[in-house]
């Protein structure tokens, strides 16, 4: 059974964790497939929003034992290559062109806990855990730190990331770890419902000039931030979708983006 499930409904691409015996915790393979279908749907003209979701009952409780079993007799650089290659899936997530949600049923912990955060619109169940458990087996949740910092409260993201503590949904969703909460039975119905929608309502070129001035302005000042934005803000003007917009808006016509 393949550890990853590729399914396309129309504008919208789903990526399904398939590891339910291992609560989809992530080894190489998994994570690597992951970034080469996730690059695929980014690089694609039909595509238009991306779910990242999970069978059983676990969205993604980390690393895996056989992995970490692993991890214990790499040498340095081995190590160095692998977090890499993590970080690698979590920039493609968070830089990528196109819109990425998480549907979080059960753990997010550690890199899984990362996975759900690199996302930019999380969908939860009242009863899915969020974790930064790293600490409690010597690990550091290094790469999450990076972008969590930037995503939420830095004083909130510090406890956390240090305490390692699990917490809910509800918690979670007043850090802006979480957008929305939906009932397990619904949760599929309400994430696809949201993509459609999305893929539907906004322009592409308009949500990926977002996310390349969200990504390139975190790390700047104010003065250089504006500049950015003032810059981008002429490119958007240029694109097709925006001259489309506009003749749409001035004709008082219905825009259908996807």
């Amino acid at each position: 059974m393949p550890s990853l499930l590729i399914q396309e409904q129309g504008p919208v691409l789903t990526l399904t964790l398939n590891r339910p015996e291992k609560r989809n915790a992530l080894n190489p393979d998994l994570t690597n497939m992951l970034r080469d279908a996730l690059e695929v749907g980014m690089n694609r003209g039909d595509i238009r929003v991306i779910i990242i979701n999970s069978s059983g009952d676990a969205f993604c409780a980390g690393a895996d034992l056989a992995y970490l079993q692993q991890i214990r007799n790499n040498s340095f650089e081995e190590n160095v290559q692998d977090s890499m290659n993590l970080k690698a899936l979590f920039e493609l997530i968070i830089k990528g062109p196109k819109p990425v949600i998480a549907a979080v049923r059960g753990a997010a912990l550690a890199g899984g806990c990362g996975l759900a955060n690199a996302c930019d619109i999380c969908f939860a169940t009242p009863a899915a855990q969020f974790g930064y458990t790293e600490s409690k087996i010597g690990f550091i949740p290094a790469l999450v730190s990076i972008f969590l910092q930037r995503k939420i409260n830095g004083s909130i993201a510090r406890e956390l990331l240090i305490s390692g503590r699990i917490f809910k949904s509800e918690e979670a969703k007043l850090h802006g770890i979480v957008h929305h909460i939906v009932e397990e039975e619904t949760l599929d119905k309400h994430v696809m419902e949201f993509a459609r929608h999305l893929a539907g309502s906004t322009s592409g070129q308009s949500i990926a000039l977002t996310k390349e001035l969200l990504w390139n302005s975190s790390a700047l000042g104010l003065d250089e931030g504006m500049n950015l934005a003032a810059s981008m803000n002429a490119r958007a003007r240029a694109s097709e979708d925006c001259i489309k917009g506009i003749d749409a808006f001035l004709n008082k016509e219905k825009i259908s983006w996807s």
